[in-house]
């Protein structure tokens, strides 16, 4: 009992909720309603759920200048997004490793490392500095939008960093959609097997939807290797961000703020690690995974939503042509690899 009587904290959580939902309320449904209209499109125009969130954001982003909506539209475009990202986390299994063999795993661990590199080291001839490089390197080695919003989160801060990721967001979701098309009909023309198909879609298409959608498109086989690798690619999210957050603290910088240092591991990284490492074990119920997983992408698509209402069309024009090319030669350099890697390890 408290000292009035009443219960203890009851009336606090109550009054805490309260003026969390009369703050964050209107721009979080606002998030919301983009989902569920990129969705909606999605599902029934086929176009993709992310690049569309994205699109309506960016035609709402007056609403998030002024008035009730914004500190929704913030907290969903940090919080909410981070939350999504942790969620991969029971996506993944280390099961997946063997199934794949060994060769096949360091194949696809050599190239995600090796297609980082290649956008740190060219970015410099198209003008960039590291932020993009491998906010852009990042998205097209390990799973396209998803991975520029977790990058993206541990990046230092500046007047440009929305637009890089809006920009970035847009390029590896087009490309993803282009290869969803086109890398079939490549693995066809070449006479790849269903497996070597699906190991080639799986490691070089950006954006987990479209690999399924090209890999289904050949067969179940090829759809289910596919998928099977995209899930090892997304697995690295959680070191290759971890690296970044540890780069950036012997660097000095904050996620938010530059010039103050930050934390080693960001906390929905760790829950990230957890949650794969409980998955791995069989600890977490099939109900809960097929549930977490679907909450994951509307999250994201909030997410991505809300990252869109903060954004200027005119802003994202000034990041120019070489952003395109950048993003372009990273995603020829990833295929031309994986290409080169499948052919040197034969059937």
């Amino acid at each position: 009992m408290t000292l009035d009587g009443g219960q203890p904290g009851a009336n606090g959580w109550g009054q805490r909720a309260l003026a969390f939902a009369n703050l964050h309320g209107p721009g979080i449904m606002l998030a919301i309603l983009i989902a569920l209209a990129s969705r909606f499109v999605a599902e029934h125009y086929g176009a993709p759920a992310m690049l569309m969130a994205l699109l309506f954001g960016i035609a709402l982003n007056f609403l998030s200048e002024t008035g009730r909506a914004v500190p929704g539209i913030n907290f969903a475009a940090r919080t909410v997004l981070r939350a999504g990202v942790a969620l991969l986390g029971l996506q993944i299994s280390f099961a997946m490793l063997g199934d794949l063999g060994l060769p096949i795993v360091l194949a696809i661990l050599g190239s995600v490392g090796a297609t980082i590199a290649f956008g740190m080291l060219i970015a410099r001839f198209f003008g960039f500095r590291y932020r993009f490089a491998f906010l852009s390197a990042g998205s097209v080695a390990i799973c396209g939008a998803s991975a520029a919003l977790a990058i993206a989160a541990v990046l230092p801060k500046d007047e440009r960093s929305e637009d890089r990721l809006v920009f970035t967001v847009v390029g590896v979701t087009v490309l993803s959609t282009l290869a969803m098309i086109l890398y079939p009909i490549l693995v066809q023309m070449m006479g790849m097997d269903d497996r070597t198909a699906g190991i080639f879609l799986g490691a070089t298409i950006h954006d987990v939807a479209q690999v399924v959608g090209a890999g289904f498109s050949i067969s179940d086989t090829t759809g289910e290797t596919a998928t099977m690798v995209k899930l090892l690619r997304v697995a690295l999210l959680a070191p290759v961000v971890l690296t970044a957050a540890i780069v950036l603290r012997r660097m000095g910088q904050s996620p938010d703020e530059p010039g103050k240092a930050s934390s080693i591991l960001p906390g929905f990284l760790i829950v990230f690690v957890v949650l794969c490492t409980l998955s791995s074990f069989s600890l977490i119920p099939a109900p809960v995974i097929e549930i977490s997983g679907e909450a994951s992408r509307w999250m994201l698509l909030a997410a991505i939503g809300a990252v869109g209402l903060k954004t200027r069309p005119a802003d994202i024009v000034n990041v120019g042509m070489p952003a395109v090319w950048l993003i372009l030669a990273e995603t020829l350099f990833l295929a031309g690899l994986i290409l080169l890697t499948l052919t040197w390890l034969g059937p």
